[in-house]
Formats: structure tokens, sequence, C-alpha cells
């Protein structure tokens, strides 16, 4: 294979000419590839650069040509759990719209891995998925290069970059009749590989655009995790400023998992990113600077680290986050410590952070039981809240709370009073303390979802109910789907979905 570094540069990434024909082209590389793995120095042809280096790489790794399938690393059961957890699976139905009709039409099927090169997703043309499980080409293999030689998918991971394989470039024989496409997968945070997607058939199926189409496909989903990116940054800005705002002026920030400052004070003093290590409470920034770690539900606060001596004789409110919407289990965070909650005591933090001026235990009571309400029961009720959250945090005559109190069903009310749908949207996971009775929280939950779905169809923007309709509160709403059927454009590839989902809906 030395041949190959002596190759001009232009010679790396040149098509050859009988690749017309992918036959002859296959019958051709078949020659050229008995010659190499038979040490022929006097072969008249080489393979491409990019090919000789990965067939060097995976005999490197001791795979073999002849007798090599590739390992099964996630049983079945397995793999629903690995898929739910992979960062890719956000983009899977840009992926099927995209690709798989596409692939179905022209005997093809798409593979999706993760950046080990572990097969996840397949899809495509049944009559070939037969086929593919004959030469293990099913999820819960793996195709790196290490573990199954040269192929499209193993080797666009090892080179970061698209590429093809046409036939006998695969350097174990039993894929000598497949050809395959493949371009890699970024995070658009971390810049790192996320996985590969790939389409790959028959080697009579080959076509000059399939690499065009894969890699365009490949930065469409790039484009569609970085939407998702700068959502899911706006939502810990929008949720969590609370807590900056409670420091009074000294450093703070708002930080990503991954170590990505979003939001920071005093502005130009942070570095783009700082190093969060799992339960870490504390990190030493690049000027030397030793700062406290706060988790919060979707990121950190990173603050000041403060000795016992070091008070500034002005008291810093404590920062309490609220999060009561949707079916899962509340979540009160006080200072970026996770508070166990149940649904009575998640309904007076509710009624307190409505009424920030206090509410007497009469008035509570009413607002919690209705006319039924007994003071005696909700002073029990505030004493075991106060053993939860402390009694700095939740005061007495009035009952108040004395914090910087952020909650999502505050955020959702003044997004949808300001007229910023897609804030709110972002804010709402769903129906506010679903399983509550109290009179209170009825109320505002009733005035929440009515609020938003008004502020959704008034807005027009086929983003804001495309959106809706996929969330909680819109996912049976059919004036939705029939406002979106309306707006959505012939070839828009989200069309198909929600005309197949407001049939569902008529026929219900």
């Amino acid at each position: 294979m030395s041949r190959d570094d002596a190759a001009p540069p232009d010679r790396r990434n040149r098509p050859d000419p009988t690749a017309l024909d992918p036959l002859a082209h296959a019958r051709n590389l078949s020659k050229v590839f008995d010659a190499v793995l038979a040490g022929d120095e006097l072969a008249q042809a080489a393979p491409r650069p990019i090919i000789s280096e990965s067939w060097r790489r995976s005999l490197a790794a001791h795979v073999d040509p002849e007798n090599r399938t590739p390992p099964v690393v996630f049983a079945p059961d397995e793999l629903r759990e690995v898929r739910a957890a992979h960062p890719l699976s956000a983009v899977m139905p840009l992926l099927r719209s995209t690709l798989v009709s596409i692939a179905d039409e022209a005997m093809h099927v798409m593979l999706v891995t993760d950046a080990e090169g572990r097969l996840l997703w397949r899809e495509g043309a049944a009559r070939l998925l037969v086929n593919a499980d004959r030469v293990g080409l099913f999820p819960g293999t793996k195709w790196s290069e290490d573990a199954i030689g040269t192929n499209a998918m193993g080797t666009t991971l090892a080179v970061d970059a698209p590429v093809q394989i046409h036939s006998a470039e695969h350097l174990v024989r039993t894929y000598h009749t497949w050809t395959c496409v493949a371009a890699p997968v970024h995070d658009p945070d971390t810049g790192t590989i996320l996985g590969a997607i790939d389409i790959s058939g028959p080697l009579h199926t080959v076509h000059p655009a399939l690499v065009q189409l894969v890699s365009a496909t490949a930065q469409l989903a790039e484009n569609q995790l970085r939407v998702q990116l700068a959502i899911a940054d706006e939502r810990l800005r929008m949720r969590n400023m609370a807590h900056l705002t409670s420091l009074r002026g000294e450093p703070g920030a708002l930080v990503t998992p991954s170590g990505r400052i979003v939001a920071g004070a005093p502005y130009g003093w942070w570095p783009e990113r700082i190093n969060v290590d799992d339960g870490a409470d504390r990190i030493v920034l690049p000027n030397g600077q030793e700062m406290m770690v706060e988790s919060l539900a979707e990121g950190y606060l990173v603050r000041p680290a403060r000795s016992p001596s070091s008070g500034t004789g002005v008291r810093s409110l404590p920062a309490l986050s609220l999060r009561f919407m949707g079916e899962g289990t509340p979540t009160v965070l006080l200072n970026g410590r996770s508070i166990p909650l149940t649904l009575r005591p998640a309904e007076i933090l509710t009624a307190l952070a409505l009424h920030p001026d206090g509410l007497t235990a009469e008035r509570l009571a009413f607002l919690l039981y209705g006319d039924d309400g007994n003071q005696t029961t909700v002073r029990g009720e505030i004493r075991r809240l106060r053993g939860l959250i402390g009694s700095e945090v939740l005061r007495t005559r009035p009952y108040r709370l004395e914090a910087t109190v952020d909650s999502d069903f505050c955020a959702v009310r003044r997004a949808v009073a300001a007229g910023r749908v897609e804030s709110a949207l972002r804010a709402c996971g769903g129906s506010l303390l679903p399983r509550s009775d109290a009179p209170e929280i009825r109320r505002l939950r009733d005035e929440l979802v009515a609020g938003l779905r008004q502020a959704v169809l008034d807005s027009g923007s086929v983003e804001s109910l495309h959106v809706y309709a996929g969330h909680p509160l819109g996912a049976e709403d059919l004036e939705v789907f029939d406002r979106l059927v309306e707006l959505l454009p012939a070839n828009d590839p989200r069309r198909p979905a929600v005309v197949s989902r407001r049939a569902l809906l008529l026929a219900e």
C-alpha cells in the first residue's frame, strides 16, 4: 500500500472513471483488493488513499478480511433505553422525513450510529432488510473500523468527513456486494462527533448524488440540534436569572451541563467555557479565583466562594426555583439544592408565589380548600413546609416567601401577557399541578392553558403552531391541526405527519 503515499494530492478524492458503471467499477475494485491483500507490489492500480489508510488501520486492529461479522454490543431489549438517551434521537423525525422515503424507493436502508459506531437505528426497504440481517447489518451491532474494517459508517467516524465506500473497497469480503455513503453529525455545543448517518444498498444502486444527499442531511440534523440548543439556553436563562439577581452585584454565571456560560455578570468577566466535573461543588477559574458550584434543574449556578467572615453587610435573598408544570413530580430548588415535595406543599408555594405581599391563614385556607377551608389545617401544612425550606424563607404574619422566586407558571403568565408566544412555549412543560383540585390552582391552570392556546392561534406563526401541536397541551387540539394543514406548504417535510395526526383526531 506504499504507492498511496506517493499519489499526488489531487488523486485522493478524484472519482474513478469506471464509477459511471458501478458493476464494472466493482470488478476493477475486486482486482485491486485481491492484488493488494496478496501483497502484489506490481499491481497496476491501488485503492484510493482514504481506502488504503482505512485498510491499514483495520488490519492493524486484526480485522480478518475473509471471516468477519460485526460484534453485537446491545441486546434488543437494551436498544430502547440506549436510543432514548442518545442526542440523535431528537433528529430522527427529520432523518425519517428526509432519507427514509428515498431509501425505500431506491432499495437502500438508512442507518444511524453513535460516536463509537454502534448501530442504533435502521429503516428502509423491507426487502433489503432481510439481506441486511444476513450480513449482520442490524441495530445493536458495532461498525467501527476496528470492529468490522473499512465501511462508510466506521470510516466516516475515523476521518470525520463524508465518505462513500463501494463494493471491494470494504475490507471484509462479505460486503463487496454493497455500496454505502455516510457522513458524521456533530454536537453543536462541543463540536464532538455524535454519530454517523448512512445510506447502504446493493452495489448496482449506487448514485453519484448520494454523497451530497447524506452530507446535506447531516448538516440539517446539526442545524436542528443547534436550534434545540438555543432553546435550551434560553430556557436556562429565563428560568434561572433570579439566581444571578440574588447575588446583588457579585460575580456569577449560569452554566450549561457542558460548561458553557449562557449568562454572566459582570459582562466580559467570564470565559466562554469552564470545566465543571460531575458532583463538584467548587471550581477554580482561569484567573485563579475559587467559585462555588450549585446545581440547577437545567445546569449550574457559579458564584463566589464565601468564608464565614466575608459578609458584606447586605443579606442576599435565597433563590427559590419552582417547576410545577407538567406530569412529573413538582420540583423545588433552594439555592440550587433540590427539595423533595408532595402536592399540598406545592399548592401552598404556588399560592404564595402568586401573592408576594403575603396571605393570612384564612385567605390561604380559602384559596386551597374553598369555603370548607380550615385555618388550623393550613397552619399545620405551613409548619411542615417551613421544616422543608426553612423559616428564613417562609415567613409568617402574613405567610409569605422571603426569597427571589423563579417559577415556570409565572414565566408562562408573563410571556403570554407580553405576547411572547415562543418564550411561553419554552417555559411551559404542561398543565400546572394537573392532580390538584385546589381552587386557586384550578383557576390559574385554566387561565394558563386558555391563554397560551389563544396566543398560539392568534400568532398565525407556523413554527409556534407546530411546536404547540407537539406539546402536551396541543397534541389533541383539532383546531390547531386544522390551522397547520391550512398554513403548511405542500412540500414542507412536516406536513405528512401533521395530516396523518389530524386524520386520527377526526376519526376519534
